[in-house]
């Protein structure tokens, strides 16, 4: 069972402002669509189809994870087991990864994944054990 005030992931959507003649564009302001300040961006590419990314979860980050182009499929799971498959393809949808959700990503070849976080890095902030999110939660949980 989740525990109270723990946010579950989210998918955002973005104003998409233009037309197919003339192309797209898509704007947020400081916390106007991102439920946090923002603190960090960076971006992934090139990342082989066979390759699974992620595989973490935080203990304070907030993330909102963009595909800027391509397909990415992002898995989640909450302390609770409950598990959610994302399928991100369009730029104007971001999705929320709250704090403490295990996260992995897969890419098509062509995928550019642009994500604002919530801190700077910090190593010491990364859950990178699935071993250890269960851990830390189940010592929260008891």
């Amino acid at each position: 069972m989740l525990l109270p005030n723990v946010e579950k992931p989210y998918l955002i959507t973005f104003p998409k402002l233009g037309a197919p003649e003339i192309g797209y564009i898509s704007v947020t302001e400081q916390e106007k669509h991102i439920p946090f300040k923002v603190e960090r961006v960076f971006w992934t590419y090139y990342t082989p189809e066979s390759i699974v990314r992620g595989r973490h979860a935080h203990h304070a980050t907030q993330q909102v994870l963009i595909a800027a182009a391509g397909r990415i499929i992002v898995t989640t799971e909450m302390p609770d087991g409950t598990v959610d498959v994302f399928r991100l393809e369009e730029p104007n949808i971001g999705l929320y990864v709250p704090p403490h959700a295990w996260h992995t990503m897969q890419y098509s070849h062509n995928a550019m994944q642009l994500v604002f976080a919530s801190t700077h890095y910090s190593e010491a902030d990364y859950i990178r054990s699935y071993d250890d999110f269960h851990r830390v939660w189940g010592s929260t949980n008891a």
